[in-house]
């Protein structure tokens, strides 16, 4: 069984979420923005995130998937669900829930600018740059974090944990999962 122990705080998340939001709003300034959420995950941070955003905001949603029940990427990516709106000419930023080996991220990230956009920007709640294998630039971050396998927030094990508040890492058996 998983035990799982606060690592980043409600307050912290929501707090910070707050700053990107006034962030993006400021570098935004008088234009529209199109936030495409990396499903499952990034839904609960893109919908936090929305409402700290004082511009236009459209949202679409994308399914790309690279774990199926493990803890690690496994470099195989596979687009589950496309887009429904053009970002042809548009402000997009791509809202994820975390960043690990950047696989996805840059797969994700290529595709998007085939796609020819105004601007492509990449905001995640959390950073894990000790595992970037593939190196992604990352405009909007919430907070960098050690190599330890998290849920909360959004962040999964095996489609359980989503739901807490807060960001947690899990252990099982005294032993901290990366």
């Amino acid at each position: 069984m998983e035990k799982i122990s606060v690592m980043i705080s409600e307050e912290e998340v929501n707090k910070r979420i707050r700053e990107i939001g006034e962030q993006i709003t400021k570098d935004y300034e008088g234009k529209e923005v199109l936030l495409i959420c990396v499903l499952r995950g990034g839904s609960f941070f893109m919908c936090e995130l929305a409402k700290r955003i004082n511009l236009d905001v459209k949202i679409d949603f994308m399914s790309v998937s690279s774990y199926g029940g493990s803890t690690s990427s496994s470099g195989h990516i596979k687009i589950i669900k496309d887009l429904e709106e053009t970002v042809e000419g548009r402000n997009v930023i791509v809202v994820e829930d975390i960043i690990d080996s950047g696989r996805t991220l840059s797969h994700l990230l290529n595709l998007l600018r085939t796609r020819q956009p105004a601007s492509l920007a990449l905001c995640t709640l959390l950073d894990k740059p000790d595992r970037r294998v593939v190196e992604v630039p990352v405009d909007y971050t919430g907070f960098k974090i050690p190599d330890y396998f998290v849920v909360g927030y959004g962040l999964d094990y095996d489609q359980r944990h989503r739901n807490l508040p807060y960001i947690g890492k899990v252990e099982i058996d005294n032993e901290i999962l990366k």
